[in-house]
C-alpha cells in the first residue's frame, strides 16, 4: 500500500511541477480552444459539409461569418465541422502506437537476447523509411479508409516510441529492485509491467506528446494530398488543399484550418516541453 501512494504522490508531483511552468499552462489553453472548437463546431455549425450557399471564393455573403469557399459552401461551417475527424484519428493512432512501441520498447530492454535484436532490427527498417512514405504506400494501395490511415500512422509511430523507451527501459532494468523481482521468482510479466514499466511513465508522457503532435500532422497531410476517408467530407487538411488555389481570392478557406492545426501543433509542443524540464529534473522551481 505503500508503494502505491508513493507512485501517486511522484504522478502527482510531475504534473504539478509541470503545470507551474508558463509554458504548460499556454500550451494547455491552446490545446483546449483548438479541441473545443473541434468537438464542438458541429453542433453550432450553420450548414452541412456539402450544402451551397454562395457564389465559389466570395468573401462578403450575408449569414455567414467568412464567405465561402471554392465550391460555394460556407467556410465557418465547414471549419467547424472539420477538425474531429482530425483529432479522432490522431488521438486513436496516438494511443495505439504509443501502447504498442512501449509494451515492445520493455519488452526488447528486459529480455534481450534474439527477441531484443529481432524488435530493434525491426524498429532500425521502418525508422529508415519517412513516416509519411509508409502512409502513402499503405493508403494508395489499400485505399483510404479511417482504418487504414490509423495503420498507416500507427506504423510510423510505433518504432519511435519503442526506441525513446527502450532506451529508457535500460537502465530500469538494472536496477536493484528488478533483480530482487528477479530472485524472488515473479514472472517475465508482471516484472515488465509492473516494475518496468510504471518507471518510463514520466519519459512514456513526453513521448505521447510529441507522437500525438507528429500524428495530427501526418493526418492534415494525407487528407492536403486528397487521401481521407470522406472526400466530400469536412477535414482541415482537405481546406487547405481545395482553397490553396484560391487564397488570394478567398484567404479564409484556407487561414482558419492552418491556424488550427499550428495552434494545436505548437500548444501541445509546450506541455510536452514541459513535461521534458520535469521529466529531466530541469527548471522545476521556475515559472518560464
Amino acid at each position: 500500500m505503500t508503494t502505491k501512494v508513493g507512485e501517486v504522490s511522484k504522478k502527482t508531483s510531475f504534473f504539478a511541477s509541470a503545470w507551474k511552468m508558463n509554458r504548460a499552462k499556454i500550451g494547455f489553453a491552446a490545446t483546449i480552444v483548438v479541441v473545443g472548437f473541434a468537438l464542438a463546431g458541429p453542433f453550432f455549425a450553420p450548414f452541412t459539409a456539402t450544402e451551397f450557399v454562395d457564389m465559389p471564393n466570395t468573401v462578403d455573403v450575408p449569414g455567414t461569418f467568412f464567405g465561402t469557399d471554392f465550391l460555394g459552401q460556407d467556410v465557418w461551417s465547414r471549419f467547424l465541422l472539420g477538425g474531429r475527424s482530425i483529432l479522432f484519428l490522431g488521438a486513436m493512432s496516438t494511443i495505439i502506437g504509443v501502447l504498442a512501441g512501449a509494451m515492445l520498447g520493455v519488452i526488447a530492454a528486459y529480455i534481450k537476447g534474439s527477441l531484443n535484436s529481432v524488435i530493434m532490427r525491426t524498429f532500425d527498417i521502418i525508422i529508415a523509411f519517412p513516416g509519411i512514405l509508409w502512409a502513402l504506400l499503405l493508403v494508395s494501395m489499400l485505399g483510404s479508409s479511417s482504418l487504414l490511415i490509423i495503420l498507416a500512422t500507427v506504423i510510423s509511430t510505433v518504432p519511435r516510441v519503442g526506441r525513446i523507451i527502450y532506451g529508457a527501459a535500460v537502465a530500469v532494468v538494472e536496477k536493484d529492485f528488478v533483480s530482487a523481482a528477479t530472485a524472488i521468482g515473479e514472472s517475465r510479466f508482471r516484472i515488465v509491467f509492473r516494475e518496468v514499466l510504471p518507471n518510463v511513465t514520466s519519459t512514456l508522457l513526453v513521448e505521447t506528446n510529441l507522437r500525438f503532435t507528429y500524428s495530427i500532422g501526418g493526418i492534415a497531410s494525407l487528407a492536403f494530398l486528397g487521401f481521407t476517408s470522406d472526400p466530400t467530407g469536412a477535414n482541415w487538411g482537405t481546406m487547405v488543399q481545395e482553397n490553396s488555389s484560391a487564397i488570394i481570392l478567398q484567404p479564409w478557406g484556407v487561414v482558419l484550418p492552418v491556424v488550427a492545426i499550428a495552434l494545436l501543433t505548437i500548444g501541445t509542443g509546450l506541455i510536452g516541453d514541459a513535461f521534458s524540464r520535469v521529466s529531466a529534473g530541469i527548471d522545476r522551481g521556475r515559472n518560464d
